[in-house]
């Protein structure tokens, strides 16, 4: 394919400086600016071709279909740009949607309080053959266990009545869950506990809703939540 003379190059760089683009490493602000640049170039190329070597029509094709593709990034970012603000806004209003409710995310804890507990929930990520959950004191020790026997896979939810192994109440306070699974005679730990709290407010933050549970879950992000109570 023919080339353009160095001069026609030299006054096209040159064009393109005085117009405000000054260091050579500045990108072009806009989808219209690099279509008029490119278009400079194309008829300075048509205009100074060897009349014994013209550009082949298949390598103007090739030359239109790259401007034709640049273009059509610089559209799909417009529309990504707006999607991603659609998906914000709608973010925002589903986190407001869940002020002052009850909601499950990934986390050990079960409260107890005037001989009521917080809910407690179990994510697997298969079936599992059986389930233990045990609920252990500040010391360490296992003051409540809980046998599920076999589980699907998913989110299971549970409520425990405040009463320990030896039919006792549980001091009010904060407890741990540990949990035990066997899948095929094996030691599953593809699990997670999930612990209970309420939101008391919403945060919009760069990195999107920040959902406040309390003093003891703090802060989670909205993809947090995997059950609304």
């Amino acid at each position: 394919m023919a080339t353009l003379d160095t001069s026609v190059l030299n006054s096209i760089n040159q064009t393109t400086t005085t117009s405000g683009v000054t260091d050579s490493t500045q990108s072009v602000s806009s989808t219209e600016e690099l279509n008029d640049q490119f278009m400079t170039l194309l008829v300075a190329q048509m205009q100074n071709q060897d009349p014994m070597d013209p550009v082949s029509n298949s390598d103007l094709t090739a030359q239109l279909a790259q401007i034709s593709t640049v273009s059509g990034i610089e559209e799909l970012n417009t529309t990504l740009e707006g999607i991603t603000a659609q998906i914000s806004s709608s973010e925002a209003l589903q986190a407001a949607s869940l002020l002052n409710q009850g909601v499950l995310v990934g986390g050990n804890a079960v409260l107890v309080g005037n001989a009521t507990s917080t809910p407690f929930g179990l994510e697997l990520a298969d079936d599992v053959d059986s389930a233990t959950v045990e609920v252990l004191g500040a010391d360490g020790s296992v003051v409540k266990t809980f046998e599920l026997g076999a589980l699907e896979a998913g989110i299971h939810g549970f409520v425990w009545d405040g009463l320990l192994d030896d039919g006792t109440e549980a001091a009010d306070g904060s407890y741990q869950l540990a949990v035990t699974a066997e899948r095929a005679g094996e030691r599953y730990d593809d699990l997670q506990t999930l612990s209970y709290g309420v939101v008391s407010g919403v945060n919009q933050t760069d990195s999107g809703a920040q959902l406040d549970l309390g003093p003891v879950l703090g802060v989670v992000s909205l993809d947090a939540v995997r059950q609304v109570l």
